[in-house]
């Protein structure tokens, strides 16, 4: 990460903001809602649905390719990425999320990421392999179960701490446990730090 937000002078950084609110019923609202909060610790947040794709005439599977490479330019265009790693449909984080964290890293960006369940990887997949509605199959039931006493997968979390010193994890009630922003502002406090010392 050194040197990653040097080049920074006289604009406001630019935050990809990952997660899976795009798949929300009120999706371009919530990323209103975080571009806002961007705007007012001095970031231009960058969210996902501000591409604008035709897709007029065109397959399901051309659709998803021109979001996928219409993303990669996004995150290419931001300085720093803030992901919203709460589980989502499952024990784990959203995978497209897991894939942006990934490739931000890969271009040397800071990653900064929350949850906003509070019990570590490891424990939700012990409560997972309990859980009536899922179905574990018997090699997925004798695999090993990674625990490190972190909040996500090792590759994510370590990335997380790598890039921003901090993978924030908030309690949030269970009726927002994905939409609750305490996670993510606390992110953007950590944010305007990074700036700061990079300044």
């Amino acid at each position: 990460m050194t040197g990653a937000l040097a080049n920074i002078v006289e604009r406001r950084p630019r935050i990809y903001l990952a997660g899976p609110e795009v798949f929300f019923p009120n999706a371009v609202a919530q990323g209103e809602t975080k571009k806002r909060l961007c705007a007012e610790h001095g970031f231009e947040g960058v969210y996902p649905l501000d591409n604008v794709i035709e897709t007029a005439q065109l397959s399901l599977q051309e659709i998803a390719r021109r979001i996928s490479h219409s993303n990669e330019a996004l995150m290419r265009s931001c300085d720093l990425l803030i992901a919203n790693c709460t589980p989502f449909r499952g024990v784990s984080m959203d995978v497209g999320t897991a894939f942006e964290i990934g490739f931000m890293r890969a271009l040397d960006r800071p990653v900064l990421g929350y949850t906003n369940h509070p019990a570590d990887y490891a424990s939700r997949v012990r409560d997972g392999a309990q859980n009536t509605h899922l179905e574990w199959d018997a090699e997925s039931s004798a695999a090993d179960i990674e625990d490190f006493g972190l909040a996500e997968n090792l590759m994510i979390a370590v990335a997380v701490e790598d890039a921003g010193g901090t993978f924030v994890t908030h309690p949030a009630p269970a009726d927002r446990m994905l939409s609750d922003l305490t996670g993510f502002i606390r992110c953007l406090e950590i944010a305007g730090e990074l700036i700061r010392c990079e300044a």
